[in-house]
């Protein structure tokens, strides 16, 4: 029997056994806010199937990542960020994700991020993939490379 440390902290949340907000949700993803936010709105965008990460993505995943962009366009929207150029959505590429669940940040706005947050949750960083950019090499490859 699993023990709930056994078991992985966004499923928890995905499964509402936890107190988080949650912001959005459909039937595939829930969307609420990162506890160690990089950004004035920082908000994590997350699948309710367990998937470990972006490398264990498949072309068969593009609707997934697609609506999980959805979402979190519309989370930032619904909090009145307008100018989407001013805005990065992205994952972590392993060993450098912190919760061995898919999550999708999405983060607003770019321009008043510290240098640090930058270097953590941008394409500047060599541990961060922007979701375009999943999708691309998803399309393509049918993987993450």
């Amino acid at each position: 029997m699993e023990s709930d440390s056994d078991v992985c902290s966004f499923c928890r949340i995905a499964n509402h056994d936890t107190d988080t907000d949650i912001l959005l949700s459909d039937e595939q993803l829930v969307c609420f806010r990162d506890v160690k936010p990089g950004a004035t709105h920082h908000y994590l965008i997350v699948p309710r199937m367990h998937i470990d990460n972006c490398k264990a993505l498949q072309g068969t995943d593009v609707p997934l990542v697609e609506q999980m962009e959805k979402m979190g366009r519309s989370i930032l929207e619904k909090n009145n960020i307008s100018d989407l150029d001013d805005v990065c959505m992205g994952f972590h590429i392993p060993p450098f994700s912190s919760v061995p669940h898919l999550h999708l940040h999405a983060l607003a706005p770019t321009s008043k991020m510290s240098f640090r947050s930058q270097l953590h949750y941008t394409p500047k960083s060599h541990w961060f993939i922007t979701v375009d950019k999943v999708l691309s090499q998803l399309k393509t490859h049918g993987k993450v490379k």
